[in-house]
């Protein structure tokens, strides 16, 4: 039997009208993805493998390796409840891991390899991770910290031979036998922590459960039109960050369809296009940065045989020339971005077949979910188009975070009463619906009275052609009390600064307000970004030296 958690809705009305989440009572992530399909010789995984030949895994293939690792953790020692890290790239065994820990009743720490050794060991030691699985590219980081992680009893390096103490995947998928009886789970048994950017203090474990998989696998049904049959899904995204790793990768193999594996060194434009004409992509997944870097190949529809039907996008400033390219370039291709948390999964967005998309929107709130602008300080609602904090009530709490590990004053903090909960991010909405966002609240700036949202500013400065990245802060000033501020990194080598100052100057007066232009532009080769690749304000204040 194929279950999944949205049917399809004509009108969005409708969806927002009759949609109900309908939890099961017992459910397991492992069997959800893996064996509900009435076809399990499907392929549900495509590896292209820059170290040797493509390989193709099918439904009972993931399950039949997910069940050997199972028994070779349980054969370690690893058991319900608990945390086994994951640092493995776009490769099959990152799945694989986290299905064999489901399994068991295991919670997964997903991490990224792009981590160095203090982010590793910050995340392991406070998780308390007793093992992980690691690629490996960060081995050595593994045994730098190995020590001064107390809880880690094993490490399992990818591959067959590997050297010290550490377990050779292989070997242990390889040793064991299939036939593990999934552990008997619920929607609110511990599934994953994940963790977020830490761009206004130290990184926060955000523990979720199984109910986790089942928002994000209807949030992408949404954001991807309601076209998810026969689908092959991709993003260039690294399959740590939540909205990869279960917008995209998980939401693939519960909806059936097939996704794409690529660990790939950096983003070479040419490359990714050949690779989504190779394997027939029709829903991707790409943030603003990697479609802008597209932007940079002419005549792709004519180089490349390209099956794409749907680009979903999310992180970043989705800006109106992403849009024209795309109009420009695809016949019929929407793009639909959508906004979320690490904590609250994938809430708002925009979805072609129900609505026009709004430039420079959110979109509305996905079915399953209310939306609230609120006063930051009497937690009031605010009257239709003032700037307040976003509040997001799930019709079922079990779909958002259960807590910060080991933080339970934070955790209170983020919620209300009614089952509401907070977000920090300051926005607007419209009298059609539609949601704006201003910025983080943390991040506003203050300038001659004015409240002015970072995010609005990048986005205008983004428009200049010359410009790849932009990061906005306020910085004191004695008159204004905050001006405003903007790091700036050029396309590449920019022969006269002091012209583009002046385009950049005119630019955001010209789209924007005379009082948001930055009075300071600072270039740089490269910005700080957290691991998901969103810049961190935090460091640039830090490091301003005006």
């Amino acid at each position: 039997m194929v279950w999944q958690i949205m049917p399809r809705y004509e009108s969005y009305e409708q969806a927002r009208r009759e949609f109900a989440w309908n939890l099961p009572d017992r459910y397991n992530p492992a069997t959800d993805f893996l064996r509900k399909h009435d076809d399990t010789e499907r392929v549900a995984l495509r590896y292209e493998n820059p170290d040797g030949p493509s390989e193709t895994y099918t439904f009972r293939d993931l399950d039949d390796r997910s069940d050997r690792l199972a028994a070779a953790f349980a054969e370690l020692g690893i058991e319900a409840g608990d945390r086994v890290g994951v640092v493995v790239p776009q490769k099959p065994e990152n799945p694989i891991t986290h299905l064999a820990n489901w399994k068991l009743g295991a919670v997964s720490v997903p991490l990224t390899v792009l981590f160095g050794p203090d982010a590793l060991e910050y995340r392991l030691v406070d998780s308390g991770a007793r093992a992980v699985v690691v690629d490996p590219a960060v081995r050595d980081e593994i045994d730098e910290i190995r020590d001064a992680c107390p809880d880690l009893e094993h490490v399992v390096e990818l591959g067959t031979e590997v050297h010290g103490d550490a377990h050779a995947f292989d070997r242990l998928v390889a040793d064991h036998d299939t036939g593990i009886d999934a552990y008997d789970s619920t929607p609110e048994t511990p599934s994953a922590i994940m963790y977020t950017s830490g761009s206004t203090g130290p990184p926060k474990g955000v523990l979720h459960s199984h109910a986790l998989w089942l928002g994000r696998a209807a949030a992408a049904y949404n954001y991807f039109d309601q076209g998810l049959h026969d689908a092959t899904l991709w993003t260039p995204a690294d399959w740590a960050w939540g909205a990869a790793l279960g917008g995209t990768l998980f939401a693939a193999l519960h909806h059936g369809c097939t996704i794409v594996g690529w660990p790939r060194d950096g983003f070479d434009p040419d490359d990714v296009f050949g690779l989504m004409a190779r394997h027939g992509v029709t829903k991707a997944f790409m943030p603003p940065t990697a479609l802008r870097m597209l932007m940079t190949v002419g005549d792709p529809t004519e180089r490349y045989d390209l099956s794409v039907e749907t680009l979903a996008a999310v992180g970043e400033p989705l800006t109106p020339e992403i849009l024209e390219w795309v109009d420009e370039t695809f016949d019929d291709v929407p793009v639909n971005e959508f906004y979320g948390q690490t904590e609250l999964n994938l809430v708002v967005g925009n979805s072609s077949n129900w609505f026009e998309a709004q430039p420079g929107s959110m979109g509305k709130p996905l079915p399953g979910y209310d939306v609230a602008v609120v006063d930051q300080e009497t937690r009031e609602r605010l009257p239709t188009g003032e700037p307040g904090e976003l509040a997001v009530r799930p019709a079922d709490e079990r779909l958002f975070f259960d807590e910060y590990w080991g933080l339970p004053e934070k955790t209170a903090a983020k919620k209300l009463d009614g089952g509401w909960f907070l977000t920090d991010d300051i926005v607007t909405q419209d009298g059609e619906g539609y949601l704006w966002f201003v910025s983080r609240a943390d991040d506003v700036i203050l300038t001659s009275g004015y409240r002015v949202g970072p995010m609005e500013v990048e986005k205008a400065i983004l428009q200049h052609p010359a410009v790849e990245q932009a990061g906005v802060v306020g910085v004191p000033d004695d008159t204004r009390g905050e001006a405003i501020k903007a790091f700036v990194q050029p396309t590449g080598e920019t022969t006269d600064e002091e012209k583009l100052r002046e385009e950049i100057e005119k630019l955001v007066r010209e789209r924007l307000a005379a009082y948001e232009y930055p009075r300071y532009i600072e270039f740089a080769d490269e910005l700080p970004t957290t691991s998901t690749g969103k810049i961190r304000r935090l460091d640039l204040r830090e490091g301003d030296e005006r």
